[in-house]
Parts: structure tokens; sequence; C-alpha cells
């Protein structure tokens, strides 16, 4: 077994705000940025509608055309769509707290050539600057 911490692919921030404000502002900053955001999926609502009762949680889709414009332009790269568009997830949990959570791009960046590296940190980055609005 290794001693060394396993990548966190996945990041989670308790957020400063309720629920309903965290979105609002998570939205507000990514537009104020030059985010578009394409979707927004109220998974509360969509399990309600086969039977299932959760807590709410909504997953903000966000994407920077200066961004992915990068990564789909060119053949080789566009393989990397898979992971588009970036997704902040907005949740409650059991302690009545409001987190959010976001692929560590960064993170899954490694390994990958460097271009395809390069465009994934920088969202990344930027995506981390977004959820920081929010968070402790």
């Amino acid at each position: 077994m290794s001693d060394t911490k396993p990548a966190m692919f996945i990041a989670e921030r308790k957020s400063r705000f309720n629920f309903e404000e965290t979105v609002e502002k998570l939205m507000a900053e990514a537009k104020r940025r030059e985010w578009n955001i394409p979707a927004i999926h109220d998974l509360k609502q969509s399990l309600a509608k086969s039977g299932k009762t959760v807590k709410p949680v909504q997953v903000i889709e966000i994407c920077k055309p200066a961004y992915s414009g990068q990564m789909l332009e060119l053949n080789d790269e566009r393989i990397m769509s898979v992971m588009m568009p970036c997704r902040i997830s907005v949740y409650l949990k059991d302690d009545g707290k409001t987190y959010v959570a976001l692929v560590n791009g960064s993170e899954m960046a490694s390994g990958q050539p460097e271009k395809i590296a390069r465009i994934m940190k920088a969202a990344s980055d930027e995506t981390f600057e977004i959820v920081r609005t929010v968070t402790d």
C-alpha cells in the first residue's frame, strides 16, 4: 500500500449562504466572469417524479467558450468534450448546511498532453475562484 495521498478529483466546500443564495451567487459570479450557463439540473425535482425524496441538489452547468473552444477546435483535443460543460453541484447535507462540489480539473489534467493540461488547469482555477465567492 502506498503512503502517498490519492489525488482528490472532486472538491467539496461548505457555503456561507443558504441553498438558494448559494445557487444565485454562483450563477451571478459565473456570468460576471463571462461563463455561459447552459443548464441547471434540479435533481430533487427530477427524482420526485420517480417517487424518490432527497434533499435539495442542483447542478449548475457552466461553459466558457474561451476555454472550451480551444479544446473543441482541434481534432485530438475534442475527446475532452466528455468533461464539458463544467459542473458545480450545490446540495444540502444532514447537518442542514449547504455544500458545493466540483471536479478538480487541475488534478485531472495531470498526465494529459500539454495543451489539454493548460486549458483544463485554467478553467479549473477559474471555476474554483467562482466557488470561493460563497465558501469559507
